[in-house]
């Protein structure tokens, strides 16, 4: 059998090879012609949710913290610096549990998914495993746990680990409860199992008994419109032999009456008899044990520490002292008094807490975890660190219309943020170092959509039916809201109007008076939300089943998310006014064709019923051609649903052909210029598709698994809003465009530049090699042929930003500069940078690349900022003018310079072998020369600092003056003129007298000498 089994493998792996190289010869576009490009996260540096962090007793200033969709992070430094560790080695960015081994710090346990069950989580896909400090993760299985509460490590044995697992947190399934390995990780076992509906919420360990744990099971499942939590499978548990056999403590004396809901449980390890259980039930609290669990007194029934229970319910005991002990819900609550009182709040830097590790030798250092990421505190929770990484959770992206464009989006337990997608230099704010950013209106989970007539003005909601119109530039503010009925803790059965979490905003791209935005109907303004007019009937399947009450059977909890049958996306039409496409949460696709009066159903047959319709897009190129993404892992299906009609919704064709298993659809977008180009977002990265759907292809590149939300083109780039990495761009796509001509033609390609703009964007030159070449010659040239830069890359070549030779896509980025001033070695010059050039002035050039025996050429056009006021063209020629002369000058200083000390050189070399004489001689005209190089340059500068005390000297004057008349983008100023002028005629001068030093003390010395000296410059 074992050989028979060799065979068989050897099959599978011949197969799965011969599968993936047919696929590739599938695939429209090699993978390897992109392979260099690079997603560019832009932040924000802004913290999104965390449920799990830990620390090591044993390395004080070494801690980590899961992001829920954004991997694992650590800190090496006490919480200053952090940063991530497990990208690109796990398979789901979300982790919501980790831990590490006291025995052996370098042994680190991480489990996916989130057990704290809002409405935007992220699944899991088991256990990994680090043996060195996080640098390398390999799976050690329970991929179907989905949704891990926590991990716990026997304090003196690494391979002795216990998983508590709550499962499929939308369906049924048996891979839940409490899991245990004796070998690492390398085998598992399920040591608790309860039912297909419970899984494990949480587990502690007896630190001084370590075959005593605790547990609790919690029954619960989510639905799109649903969360329900507790049931006669919700227990808390104990064993006393390491996991082998358990007793249920529920129903021990001091226990509350069921029905009972999610325990969360912790045993103190300064009195090990002593344990505290917070309960959710109809008289629950916080319970307390002083016998190991025998028997239970109720000592606190606030609600503050108990509220909302299935996203809180956590409960710590501290290390050293048996009456001190802490309660995390909303707030971060102490009791000294055993649990009787909570009455000290921590302070924290953000809000909903989830997690926390106290060091055990040392109660002061601890880390938790909450909405905002992970902190950090060495005095008892007095002070914590910042929460400024970039794991920020956004719903949706989009861009403005501003230069450089800002990216903007609504953060999950935070604002809306709007960020440059360049960076402002200019604007600064939160302090140096955290960039700068603004609030658009709206909350954590709106759409958001900018004025097509007033950049100034953006359209922002939020849960509650939010929909705001807010000024930036004069920070006015009007809630314009459709229907201002707010709701909370109401079924969606008793709204007039159903408001998702989140709903869409936005204008028609034909007339941009109309704004639309979305209940169960579709609603219309012309006079910027003053009135509504409801221009739809209910489009959704409004299945009374999904439109109840949310929460559980002990606590309700309705706000937004649960909102259910609503009108989740929208496409006004690119090309008729009165044709609008509308999709539903729960499956169904409507269109109008005229403004309205009339909606026919077009649901794709193949598409179920509760599916959420996330994202359609309606191509520019053709009318009657929409593309569709659509999800259905809220009801336990995680499969693609991407469709696209070619006939206004008559027939549908699936397109997920190359979409993994699992990656499920969140957004999918159209190129701006290229038909049947389409990018889509999914829960695990971006895919790319070259023909219309037909063949899908990972645009992963160095983007890290994370969510997508949703995506969005703008100019040549991809824009994307993560939901645990903030934004993402992807710059300079238009080689994509071109990727099968260039792919066929099999030979260099230069790609049509775009359009740079002076002072913002730089010219990317982006050029296709169809094998690696030994050299590429980069040339521009203004419109006259004038040769203005010439840029040469080569093989191996570790030069900064020199022209790439590799195969496959190469970007050269030329930074519109002309070339600067002659400079020689050793020179020190303050404000002023000579070495670069002045900037190019507005106009047409070319570009040439030579490479591969071939030549390719382009143009483009050098286009004015945008955002300059009372700036002409002319006056950006005057200034690039003014600083090409001054240029030339400080070459024409620094090259005298030059050639005095190339003089001096030879002269030294004659001297040794002359007599005194002719050393006089030489000296005497070295002196007359080093007169004039003294009054070119400061010859005494040997350190950065030596210009504050030694004078500068021409050239630096010079220089200097250039970097003047550079700064910003202007006419010069008179003064700049005169200054110039002056400096030039001073130059003459000193230029003259070396003239006459060359003419007559250079001749009369080299008349005596064997050996001449020579006029050439080295």
């Amino acid at each position: 059998m074992k050989s028979l089994f060799k065979v068989s493998m050897a099959f599978l792996c011949l197969y799965s090879f011969t599968s993936e190289l047919i696929i590739a010869q599938q695939l429209p576009v090699d993978t390897a012609y992109f392979s260099s490009f690079k997603w560019r996260n832009i932040g924000p540096l802004r913290g999104g949710r965390s449920l799990g962090s830990t620390g090591s007793p044993s390395r004080p200033n070494e801690y980590y913290f899961g992001a829920t969709g954004g991997g694992l992070w650590k800190t090496i430094d006490g919480g200053n610096e952090w940063f991530p560790v497990t990208d690109g080695q796990i398979s789901s960015s979300s982790i919501g549990a980790v831990a590490v081994a006291e025995s052996n710090p370098d042994v680190v346990y991480i489990g996916g998914g989130e057990t704290q069950l809002r409405g935007s989580i992220t699944q899991g896909d088991g256990v990994y495993k680090s043996t060195d400090a996080g640098k390398t993760w390999k799976h050690m299985g329970l991929k179907e746990t989905q949704a891990i509460s926590r991990i716990r490590i026997h304090p003196e044995n690494e391979n002795l680990v216990y998983v508590a697992a709550l499962g499929h947190p939308y369906g049924e399934n048996e891979e839940r409860g409490v899991f245990r390995s004796k070998d690492g990780g390398e085998t598992w076992e399920k040591v608790l199992y309860v039912s297909d509906k419970a899984g494990a919420a949480d587990l502690i360990i007896d630190r001084t008994n370590p075959k005593i744990i605790y547990a609790s099971t919690w029954q619960v499942y989510r639905k799109a419109w649903k969360m329900w939590g507790g049931g006669p499978d919700s227990k808390l548990w104990k064993s006393t032999d390491g996991g082998d056999t358990w007793k249920d403590l529920t129903s021990n004396p001091g226990m509350p009456e069921g029905p009972i809901g999610k325990i969360g449980v912790t045993v103190s390890p300064a009195n090990p008899q002593r344990v505290w259980a917070i309960v959710e039930a109809n008289e629950g609290g916080v319970f307390r044990s002083d016998d190991g669990g025998s028997t239970w007194e109720k000592v606190n029934n606030e609600r503050k520490l108990r509220q909302r229970a299935f996203y809180y319910s956590r409960i710590y005991a501290d290390p050293k002292d048996p009456n001190t002990v802490y309660g995390l819900n909303v707030d971060f609550w102490k009791s000294t008094d055993g649990g009787k009182t909570f009455d000290k709040e921590i302070q924290v830097p953000h809000g909903d807490n989830h997690d926390l590790w106290i060091d055990p030798n040392n109660p002061l250092r601890m880390i938790s975890s909450n909405d905002g990421g992970g902190i950090v505190s060495i005095n008892g929770g007095e002070t914590w660190t910042e929460e400024d990484y970039s794991t920020s959770q956004f719903y949706h992206v989009m861009t403005t219309s501003d230069v450089p464009y800002h990216v903007a989006g609504a953060q999950q337990d935070n604002t809306t943020l709007a960020m440059p997608s360049e960076g402002w230099d200019h604007m600064l704010a939160r302090g140096p170092g955290h960039g700068w950013q603004y609030d658009v209106g709206g909350g954590e989970s709106g759409w958001i959509t900018q004025s097509p007539t007033d950049p100034d003005i953006f359209y922002a909601g939020s849960q509650g039916a939010l929909l705001t119109r807010y000024n930036r530039k004069t920070g006015q503010i009007r809630d314009i809201q459709v229907y201002p009925r707010f709701f909370s803790g109401e079924p969606a059965s008793a709204l007039p109007e159903r408001w998702q979490w989140t709903f869409p905003i936005m204008f028609s791209p034909i007339d941009p008076k109309i704004m639309y935005t979305t209940s169960q109907h579709v609603w219309k303004t012309t006079n910027d939300g003053q009135t509504w007019e409801k221009i739809s009937p209910d489009l959704t399947y409004a299945d009374p089943e999904t439109l109840g009450k949310s929460g559980g059977i002990i606590t309700m909890d309705m706000n937004g998310p649960e909102i259910y049958a609503t009108v989740f996306a929208l496409a006004p039409s690119n090309h008729d006014v009165n044709t609008i496409w509308a999709g539903s949460d729960d499956g169904k696709v409507h269109i109008t064709q005229d403004g309205g009066k009339n909606w026919v159903d077009i649901t794709p047959a193949e598409l179920p019923k509760f599916s959420r319709i996330s994202i359609i897009e309606e191509s520019k190129f053709n009318p009657g051609t929409l593309y569709l993404a659509a999800n259905r892992y809220q009801v336990d299906d995680r499969q693609p649903y991407v469709f696209k009609t070619s006939d206004y919704g008559k027939t549908w064709t699936k397109i997920i052909n190359g979409i993994t298993d699992g990656h499920f659809a969140r957004a999918i977008r159209e190129d701006l210029v290229k038909k049947g180009l389409l990018y889509l977002a999914t829960e695990h990265g971006v895919y790319i598709s070259f023909n219309d759907g037909a063949n899908w292809q990972s645009l992963q590149l160095n983007l890290p698994d994370t969510p997508i939300r949703d995506l969005v083109l703008k100019n040549d780039d991809v824009v994307l809003g993560s939901h645990g990495r903030g934004f993402w761009i992807l710059d300079d796509i238009r080689p994509l465009r071109d990727a099968q001509e260039a792919l066929a033609q099999k030979e260099l390609m230069l790609f049509e530049p775009a359009n740079p703009i002076r002072g913002v964007y730089d010219a990317a030159i982006q050029y296709y090699l169809p094998e690696e070449a030994d050299e590429v010659l980069i040339e521009i040239s203004d419109k006259s042929g004038n040769l203005v830069a010439q840029h040469t890359g080569k093989k191996d070549d570790k030069k900064r930003n020199s022209p790439g030779t590799k195969a496959g896509i190469n970007t050269f980025t030329w930074d519109m500069r002309y070339p600067g001033a002659t400079v020689f070695d050793g020179m020190i010059i303050w404000s002023a940078r000579p070495q670069r050039g002045p900037l190019a002035p507005i106009g047409e050039y070319q570009v040439k690349v030579r490479a591969l025996g071939k030549e390719e050429s382009s143009s483009f056009k050098l286009e004015m900022d945008p955002n300059l006021k009372g700036v002409t063209k002319e006056d950006i020629q005057k200034q690039f003018d003014l600083a090409i002369q001054i240029r030339d000058k400080v070459s024409e200083a620094n090259e005298a310079v030059i050639l005095i000390r190339e003089i001096k050189s030879q002269a030294d070399s004659i001297k040794l072998k002359s007599n005194s004489a002719t050393i006089k001689r030489i000296d005497a005209l070295v002196a007359k020369l080093e007169v004039v190089e003294e009054n070119l340059y400061q010859v005494r500068n040997q350190s950065p600092q030596d210009p504050l005390n030694f004078p500068i000297k021409l050239n630096n004057r010079l220089a200097s003056l250039q970097r003047s008349v550079e700064t910003g983008q202007a006419r010069p100023t008179d003064a700049a003129y005169v200054v110039f002028d002056e400096l030039s005629k001073e130059l003459e001068g000193h230029l003259a007298e070396l003239n006459q030093i060359i003419q007559t003390d250079l001749k009369r010395v080299n008349a005596t000498l064997p050996q001449k000296i020579v006029l050439e410059k080295k």
